[in-house]
């Protein structure tokens, strides 16, 4: 694998930096459980987006078993951003989600980087367990899911 290092500046609104502030539950060194509740939408509208214990599970589940690895693997040394996590069924509807979505159980985030295109590839290398894969070119993010129950089905997709 091609020795490649991201780094990404992001700089955080005062509105997200206060709400990020009350919701500091790490999951991993990397990741919060805060990154997957947050939505500027679900603030906006005054939406309570808190996962069920079985969403938080799976949110779990997504960070130890496909995030952090796939983040060492493709050596994000400090950039893989969340920009959609967990989504309540009224964020869901709000954001045009699909019925069925993954984010709605915790089993699905979206996901940027400095190089999307790098990462989508280094997973497909990786050998890596995961449901869903879609790189969204246009739009510049990377859907991932994983299952917390069932089979997974790798499923590569590009948009």
């Amino acid at each position: 694998m091609e020795d490649k290092e991201f780094i990404f500046e992001s700089p955080l609104s005062a509105q997200q930096q206060a709400w990020r502030t009350k919701h500091p539950d790490w999951i991993s060194d990397h990741f919060y459980m805060g990154e997957f509740m947050y939505s500027a939408v679900a603030v906006e509208r005054g939406l309570e987006n808190t996962p069920t214990p079985e969403a938080r599970k799976a949110i779990r589940n997504l960070v130890k078993n496909l995030l952090e690895p796939l983040r060492r693997y493709a050596g994000c040394s400090e950039g893989m951003h969340i920009s959609s996590g967990y989504r309540c069924e009224e964020l869901n509807r709000l954001v045009g989600g699909v019925k069925n979505s993954q984010h709605l159980t915790g089993e699905a985030v979206d996901i940027y980087t400095l190089d999307n295109c790098y990462l989508f590839n280094a997973l497909q290398r990786s050998g890596l367990n995961f449901d869903q894969v879609i790189y969204y070119r246009r739009r510049n993010f990377i859907h991932l899911s994983l299952k917390l129950k069932g089979k997974n089905r790798r499923q590569v997709i590009i948009k």
